[in-house]
């Protein structure tokens, strides 16, 4: 196995520290669920560093607000907004198919998290695992000609230490045979994000797209709406501005320009665990969120779904 890749940064850095001294000019980055929470500092990061960034979010008019404060505090008038449910396929293809010229950094960071209920989506999949994965595979893939145009394109995906919950469970991601359970549906759909990045990785760096997925940290964000608010200790948890660090990291640093199919936390890339870790806190990537052959057999599913 490869020496696992190391930065100068950690769990304390912020999304500023990480992209100082790098120049976006001339960058062009899409970040989904920008209209709050980490993606908010996400792109906030991004257009400080010069980027034209597209906040593309459920609600428009509730994001308009937002891109109008961070043209404001960067300084930068390229921060615009654009509609799309990534919840619904219609409109990821309505934003795909709009979409015009080179695309150099996109952020799959828009989710949701433990829906209490069995709930499915307009194609009869399980909620969480449409929302979280198929629309960003569908996104992603929609964008594919516009991230190879841009001769050097990264994906970054925000996956969770969540994934360590459950594997894609291929016999039954629908929950039509077992039982439904909230922490389990979405522990698959954050295995299957980073899947998603192992063989984006695969099928596209020869193209000069780079794809990692990360867990960005425990950050009181309105994602834990239907858990009670965030339960994790105090010590272990992060700002929205740490909590952006790694994807902005992955997205724009020139550290990470070679680097791809990985799986990062902390701006660091993760340890492989055997088993889920008993501390919080404690890092680690599951074996089968970075297989091949499961993230191969997703892609093709997922690429059958959307027929």
């Amino acid at each position: 196995m490869s020496e696992l890749f190391r930065t100068p940064f950690d769990r304390n850095s912020t999304a500023a520290q990480v992209i100082d001294g790098v120049d976006l000019s001339g960058r062009r980055a899409v970040v989904t669920g920008a209209g709050s929470g980490i993606g908010v500092e996400t792109a906030r990061a991004l257009a400080a560093a010069g980027a034209e960034v597209t906040l593309a979010v459920r609600r428009p008019e509730a994001a308009e607000p937002v891109a109008a404060g961070l043209r404001g505090t960067t300084g930068n008038d390229a921060v615009r907004v654009a509609h799309v449910d990534i919840a619904d396929l219609d409109s990821v293809t309505a934003f795909t198919a709009a979409w015009r010229g080179p695309l150099h950094i996109l952020v799959n960071n828009a989710g949701i998290m433990m829906l209490p209920e069995l709930e499915r989506g307009s194609r009869g999949h399980e909620q969480q695992f449409a929302t979280n994965y198929l629309g960003h595979f569908a996104l992603t893939l929609g964008l594919h000609g516009a991230l190879a145009e841009a001769g050097g394109a990264r994906v970054v995906t925000v996956s969770s230490s969540g994934h360590l919950f459950s594997p894609v469970v291929f016999d039954d991601l629908d929950y039509r045979f077992r039982p439904y359970d909230a922490l389990g549906a979405y522990g698959q759909s954050k295995t299957a994000e980073v899947l998603l990045a192992v063989e984006a990785d695969r099928r596209w760096a020869a193209e000069g797209i780079r794809a990692n997925a990360l867990h960005p940290g425990a950050i009181a964000t309105n994602l834990q709406r239907h858990t009670g608010g965030l339960k994790t200790p105090e010590p272990y948890r992060k700002t929205v501005e740490q909590g952006a660090a790694t994807s902005v990291f992955l997205a724009a640093s020139a550290l990470a320009q070679d680097v791809g199919g990985r799986y990062f936390e902390d701006v660091n890339e993760s340890p492989r665990v055997t088993g889920r870790p008993a501390g919080l806190g404690v890092p680690g990537v599951a074996p089968y969120a970075l297989d091949p052959a499961n993230a191969e057999r997703l892609w093709e599913l997922a690429s059958d779904m959307l027929r």
